[in-house]
């Protein structure tokens, strides 16, 4: 079968020592399920390769399973073990270049520290990008002490892809139902939430270059533009943006489609970031990899199209 041609972003690995972090969501999963998530998410030669070989991906950008450093309480701990997580995922790579690529770790829990990293992951390690687990010990990154950061981030030109975490306090109106905090409706306002923030706190008008991703159709926000726009208008709360919210979807903030293999999402969500803002992923390994391509290959779109998400898009961005 000749399969479309696709690059896919959100797919995870775990690096040595870095279980522990891991903890706090994969205790929920069924014992098989993990011991099954265990052995792709240490594997770089032979389950994930024939899996990528099956589906037509040519190449992943691999990245850290969450929370990764972003769980860290000891800063000096998280700068080691990020550098360490990079070196790691530097040498799988290098094994296999063709087929792989990397997002750096990050210790945010020291914005300069940050910026340092991600510029040898970058510059030395041949990396694409970083991405980062949602906030760091609840410390979200539209803080002005992150700006030193956000301008290197910048200067190397490349994208921050912001993952889902749980949240640092869990809403009141949450709490007692921990289904609904985690992975099924949480994990996504959090996330959505911390974007949001990045944009209201002007951290885009400040470093208007910057791209960052949202996975799972951009965390719902790209259906909400409208309103943005429409509410904003009256209730600013003091704060003057440069352009209207919604204009920082498609060209500051880009979406892929990972944990969401539905047509009529898909179609709304290039409605709303136009067909150069969304990219496929599949969130290998917590999501099926052939449900994935399945929906990709026969979503109702033109040809164009498709191959500008499965392909092109991302061969633009991360300069592959």
């Amino acid at each position: 079968m000749n399969r479309v041609r696709k690059i896919a972003l959100e797919e995870h690995f775990m690096a040595p020592g870095f279980e522990s972090y891991s903890e706090v969501f994969l205790k929920n999963i069924p014992a098989n399920v993990r011991q099954e998530l265990s052995s792709k998410l240490n594997d770089f030669d032979d389950l994930r390769l024939a899996d990528m070989d099956q589906a037509g991906v040519e190449m992943v950008l691999l990245s850290q399973s969450g929370p990764g450093v972003q769980a860290e309480p000891d800063t000096a701990q998280a700068i080691r073990k990020a550098r360490e997580n990079n070196d790691f995922l530097a040498e799988r790579i290098a094994r296999n270049p063709s087929r792989y690529a990397g997002f750096a770790t990050l210790p945010m829990q020291d914005p300069k520290a940050a910026a340092i990293e991600l510029e040898r992951a970058v510059k030395q390690l041949g990396f694409k990008g970083s991405m980062v687990n949602g906030h760091t010990l609840g410390v979200y990154y539209d803080d002005p002490a992150y700006d030193p950061f956000w301008e290197k981030m910048q200067e190397l030109d490349v994208p921050m892809y912001l993952h889902p975490v749980n949240f640092h306090d869990v809403p009141h109106n949450m709490k007692g139902h921990p289904v609904l905090a985690g992975a099924v409706w949480g994990w996504g306002v959090e996330t959505g939430t911390h974007a949001l923030r990045l944009l209201f706190g002007g951290v885009f008008d400040r470093f208007p270059n910057l791209k960052l991703i949202l996975g799972h159709m951009g965390e719902g926000l790209p259906f909400m533009r409208w309103r943005f726009d429409s509410r904003f208008a009256v209730y600013s709360q003091g704060i003057n943006l440069q352009r209207q919210p919604s204009a920082y979807f498609g060209s500051n903030i880009l979406i892929t489609t990972s944990g969401v293999c539905s047509s009529p999402t898909l179609l709304g969500a290039i409605g709303e970031m136009g067909p150069e803002g969304v990219m496929f992923s599949i969130d290998y390994p917590y999501e099926s990899t052939q449900l994935a391509v399945d929906f990709i290959e026969q979503a109702p779109m033109d040809e164009r199209t498709r191959a500008l998400i499965c392909y092109d898009n991302a061969k633009r961005i991360f300069k592959l």
